[in-house]
């Protein structure tokens, strides 16, 4: 039997009735070993003030059978048991004191995931018998204190024993370099739950995403990674269930090793390990990486009167940042619980997590939600927290890609800019700026600059580069591209809570009408504005990053909080290709990716100086009015929507493997955000050669809501 094969084999019906041997304190989690007895498998779980702890195994039928772990080490109880193999599901009760005053809340009675579990099979149901206290008591305000004594296991999931000896020696990762790196966030589900070329069985799976179809497209596009939203075991909360909705985005984890198994085409007793490996693989063999979006801030337990599913069963005040009462919670995620990083073993969870998922799993970065969460010490965010320094000093983590979400919801959280080197950040200053610009918001000329340009204000003094800038005008969380340009207000209704969720910050424009129209007008000044929207991005410096189905005018009506809408809303619609005017969209939005590759001043790996490189000649970065000038100090601060920018390809400040100046075209890219035309005197350097004109102008006054961009070749 191939160790595949061995990965993916069912439990036997009866499972062993043997008492388990002592076994050892490491690794954490349940790591089968083979042997020509049929092996067997150790258990290790971390729960110091734990007075005991039960290992229940349940066989095909559901039948629990319950092994005291016999042996403590470190603080972490143990236990090997023959003739548990691949395939078995498996979870703890913990037996410990009840007092939820001082932050204790171990309680028997609930089923408990294995933090270290990497594979889960089942789903919550929701049922109040999860819930650690007694939810419904007849005084709401010391609900949480009353202890329920339910048995929650016939209403959660189980761990899942899973054995995997693949050592990738097939897999070829891209190692994109960050300065050519142009990242494409998609949901593995949703990206493929429409796609005519996907087998109906593979549609919205690990196996769908790594289907020729799916990869086809990413690869004509010109894409160099996909960033997925979490992928990791998450649950649905009980107020969507009880809205007939789900969560669909996924950001509520609660098994960090463990790849959901909604997202399987294949099973789910471990043989979703082996369908996102091979969707890695495929991805890689198409050259391009994978970055996981992760969420480590907080776990799918909630509150206080959230249910008790894994980390709080084990030791509450271990894992989270408790209230001065220490009966609460301290929340700086807006979801019930914040991790407690300053602890130990957290920090140990959350970088094993990071390790297993980059070495063993394949992935080639990961992005931080609401990593300044994870930043907080005791006085706030801090960015010499262990968890950063562990991670900056980590052998492997040190080379992935990492990128912040550089923000939580409690005091001082809002940190662009302030993460330390090694991480990337998405600008969402930069998304506020190019919105701001082309909706006619802004009244000069001065923030654009530093956001086409790569954010040196934020990034240069803390010894960055410019690609520490993710910039993105859309991403998940919000309005789609084409309803940026569609809608002037959310339109939230299907999520069921009065259109009060989401925020009212849009930034956005609906070009004369709200909503779908006929009005030809209309439309032709939207799709003027996509292609503004997509082609600053494209063509800014730094990392951009574009949004499933942005490229082909993918909407969600309105709806700027699509996080509970696993349907059409959502879903990717291919069927836009078919229709010329999105079809166009997506041959601009690759040309210009294409463009972006072939030319290295486009995407610059250190800040512009302004400096010419020789007297006489040209600085790397010249910026002009519409008279033809440069740029004074009273230009960049006076009224204006005009601004052009001029890179100098013979004036770049790098150099080839060798040592050698780079050198390349220069373009001149000009931008209009204003309602009138202008006449732009170009700069006395041509002749120029037309490359993209918004407004599908071939010369003449610069249209009103118009970008053009010109080549000066060999420069």
């Amino acid at each position: 039997m191939t160790a595949s094969q061995e990965a993916s084999r069912p439990a036997p019906a009866h499972l062993p009735p043997a008492a388990p041997w002592p076994g050892s304190w490491q690794p954490l989690g349940a790591r089968y070993q083979p042997g020509t007895d049929g092996g067997g498998t150790n258990f290790a779980l971390w729960a110091p003030g734990a007075e005991a702890v039960e290992l229940c195994l349940f066989d095909d039928d559901g039948a629990e059978a319950r092994h005291p772990l016999p042996e403590q080490t470190f603080q972490t109880w143990h236990g090997y048991l023959p003739g548990v193999v691949p395939g078995t599901r498996y979870g703890y009760r913990v037996h410990g004191r009840w007092d939820p005053w001082t932050g204790a809340r171990w309680n028997p009675a609930k089923l408990l995931l294995d933090p270290y579990a990497r594979a889960v099979d089942g789903v919550f149901t929701g049922h109040p018998a999860c819930c650690g206290s007694v939810r419904d008591w007849p005084e709401p305000q010391a609900a949480d204190t009353v202890r329920d004594n339910r048995d929650s296991a016939p209403h959660t999931a189980r761990s899942v024993v899973v054995h995997d000896d693949d050592d990738w020696s097939d897999d070829r990762r891209p190692k994109t370099p960050w300065a050519e790196t142009v990242i494409y966030e998609l949901h593995v589900a949703g990206f493929t739950r429409r796609h005519p070329g996907v087998p109906p069985e593979l549609r919205g799976s690990y196996a769908g995403l790594a289907h020729p179809a799916a990869i086809e497209h990413l690869v004509s596009l010109g894409v160099t990674a996909v960033e997925l939203l979490p992928v990791h075991q998450f649950a649905d909360e009980e107020f969507l269930r009880g809205r007939g909705l789900a969560n669909y985005w996924g950001y509520n984890s609660i098994a960090w090793f463990a790849p959901h198994g909604g997202y399987s085409s294949s099973g789910t007793r471990g043989q979703q390990v082996g369908e996102f490996k091979r969707m890695v693989r495929a991805l890689h063999a198409a050259g391009i990486e994978v970055i996981l979006d992760v969420v480590y801030n907080h776990t799918a337990e909630g509150g206080e009167q959230g249910p008790t599913l894994s980390l709080r069963g084990i030791d509450n005040a271990g894992y989270y940042r408790l209230g001065r009462g220490r009966r609460g919670y301290t929340d700086y995620t807006g979801c019930g619980n914040t991790l407690d990083t300053r602890q130990p073993q957290t920090v140990r969870l959350i970088t094993d997590s990071l390790r297993y998922w980059a070495a063993e799993m394949g992935v080639d970065g990961f992005r931080f939600d609401l990593a300044a969460a994870l930043a907080r010490g005791s006085d706030g965010v801090d960015m010499h927290h262990p968890l950063l320094a562990a991670i900056s000093q980590d052998p492997l983590l040190s080379r992935v890609k990492l990128i912040a979400e550089p923000w939580d919801v409690g005091p001082g959280g809002y940190q662009v800019g302030n993460f330390p080197p090694l991480w990337a950040e998405w600008n969402d200053k930069y998304r506020d700026t190019i919105r701001d610009f082309w909706r006619g918001a802004r009244a000069d000329v001065a923030e654009l600059g530093y956001r086409l340009s790569g954010s040196s204000d934020l990034y240069q003094l803390g010894g960055r580069r410019p690609y520490a800038s993710v910039n993105y005008v859309t991403a998940h969380d919000g309005f789609t591209l084409r309803d940026l340009v569609s809608y002037n207000t959310k339109h939230n209704q299907a999520n069921g809570e009065d259109n009060r969720d989401g925020t009212d910050d849009n930034r956005s424009w609906n070009c004369g009408a709200e909503g779908e129209t006929d009005d030809p007008a209309v439309i032709e000044l939207r799709d003027r504005q996509l292609r503004n929207l997509l082609a600053t991005l494209l063509l800014s410096t730094g990392v951009p990053m574009l949004t499933a189905g942005d490229e082909m005018g993918r909407t969600q009506g309105g709806n700027n909080n699509a996080y509970c809408q696993d349907n059409e809303l959502s879903w990717v619609d291919w069927s836009l290709l078919d229709e010329p005017r999105w079809r166009s969209l997506r041959e601009l939005t690759a040309r210009l990716i294409r463009l972006r590759r072939r030319h290295p001043v486009l995407r610059q790996r250190a800040f512009f100086s302004g400096l010419a490189p020789l007297p006489g000649q040209l600085p790397d970065l010249t910026w002009y009015t519409a008279r033809g000038n440069e740029m004074t100090p009273a230009d960049w601060s006076a009224p204006t929507a005009v601004l052009g920018m001029l890179l100098n390809g013979g004036a770049m400040s790098e150099r080839d493997r060798h040592g050698c100046p780079l050198t390349d075209d220069s373009f001149l890219l000009l931008l209009n955000g204003g309602a009138r035309p202008v006449e732009f005197t170009l700069p006395p350097r041509g002749p120029f050669e037309l490359l993209l004109d918004t407004a599908g102008a071939a010369g003449g006054p610069l249209a009103p809501r118009s970008l053009r961009l010109l080549r000066l070749p060999g420069t």
